[in-house]
C-alpha cells in the first residue's frame, strides 16, 4: 500500500481520512494536479504548480504552501514510492465546514498528494493509433480551473468507453476545444494547428511542450480556433496529456484519420517528445 500525504502527515493509504463534511467531498470544492515522474524526476514541476497556484486563485483559495514546501512534500512522496516511473497526483479542497454553499468564514484546506501508477503508452498504441468520437462541449465556461468536479468531464469521458475509444473530442459552437481528458492537435496539409487558451479548455502542460518542440523542430504551426470542418477533414489528430503524452487518434466516429496511420508529423513530434523526456530523465531540462 503506498504511503501518502493528508494533512500534515505521511501514511499507508488505507488509513488515510477526511471528514464527510469536507467541501471537496460535499460540493467538489478544490482543485488538483498530476505531475508525471520519470526516473524519479519530476517533469516540469513549476508550470505545474504554476498551474495550481492559477487554479486556487480562480476558486479564490489561499494556497497553504509556498512552491518550496510543495517542491518538498512532492519530492518525499516520489522518494517512498516504489517505481521510479509514476504520477504524482495532489489535490487542495476548501476543507470542512458548514454544507452551504457559501465558503466557511476561515478555510482550513485539506490537502492531500498521494502517487499514481503512471506508464507511457504502449507502443502499439503508439504505432497504430487510437479510436475517438466527438460530442458537443456541455461543460461549464471554466474550463480553465483544474478542478476537482469532473463529472461532466466523467460523462463525457464514458461515452467513448462505451464507444471502445480512446478519447471524448469536444465540440462547443462549432469549434474543437478539448477532449474529455486531453488536449488536441490536428494537421492539416503540413501545418501543426492548436486550439488558443481560453476559459473553454485547460492550459495543459504537455500542450505547451508541444508547441516549444514544434518551435524547436521547424514544425510549421499556428494557434488559432479549428472548426468542426477541419477537424473532420484533418490529415492528423493527435491528443496530448501528462498520461497519454502525444498520441495519434487515427480512427474517428468510425472514420479513417488521413490514411488511418499516424502521419508524418506526428511521427517527427513524438520523436521529439521521446528525446525531450529523456533529458528529463538524466536531469538535463530546465527543471
Amino acid at each position: 500500500m503506498p504511503t501518502i500525504y493528508l494533512n500534515g502527515q505521511y501514511l499507508p493509504l488505507e488509513e488515510a481520512r477526511i471528514p464527510v463534511m469536507d467541501r471537496g467531498f460535499l460540493f467538489g470544492d478544490g482543485v488538483y494536479e498530476v505531475i508525471p515522474v520519470y526516473s524519479r524526476r519530476l517533469f516540469r514541476l513549476h508550470e505545474h504548480l504554476d498551474r495550481l497556484q492559477a487554479s486556487l486563485d480562480s476558486i479564490r483559495l489561499t494556497n497553504p504552501h509556498t512552491a518550496g514546501e510543495w517542491e518538498s512534500l512532492i519530492a518525499h512522496i516520489v522518494e517512498l514510492a516504489e517505481s521510479e516511473d509514476q504520477g504524482v497526483y495532489l489535490q487542495v479542497t476548501r476543507g470542512p465546514g458548514p454544507r452551504d454553499h457559501a465558503f466557511p468564514q476561515q478555510a482550513r484546506p485539506t490537502v492531500f498528494i498521494m502517487p499514481l501508477a503512471m506508464t507511457a503508452p504502449a507502443r502499439e498504441l503508439v504505432e497504430s493509433g487510437v479510436a475517438a468520437i466527438t460530442a458537443q462541449d456541455n461543460r461549464w465556461l471554466r474550463c480553465d480551473i483544474k478542478a476537482t468536479s469532473l463529472l461532466p468531464n466523467v460523462l463525457l469521458r464514458q461515452l467513448s468507453v462505451d464507444a471502445g475509444s480512446a478519447e471524448t473530442l469536444l465540440l462547443r459552437d462549432g469549434f474543437l476545444s478539448e477532449g474529455s481528458a486531453s488536449n488536441l492537435f490536428i494537421v492539416a496539409d503540413g501545418l501543426l494547428l492548436a486550439p488558443p487558451k481560453s476559459n473553454l479548455m485547460l492550459p495543459g502542460i504537455t500542450y505547451d511542450v508541444v508547441l516549444e518542440l514544434a518551435r524547436a523542430q521547424g514544425i510549421a504551426h499556428e494557434i488559432r480556433p479549428i472548426s468542426e470542418a477541419e477537424l473532420r477533414g484533418a490529415d492528423e489528430v493527435w491528443l496530448t496529456s501528462s498520461t497519454k503524452e502525444v498520441l495519434a487518434v487515427t480512427t474517428l466516429d468510425g472514420q479513417p484519420v488521413g490514411d488511418g496511420r499516424p502521419g508524418p508529423v506526428f511521427q517527427r513530434m513524438h520523436a521529439a517528445y521521446q528525446d525531450y523526456k529523456h533529458t528529463v530523465m538524466r536531469g538535463k531540462d530546465k527543471q
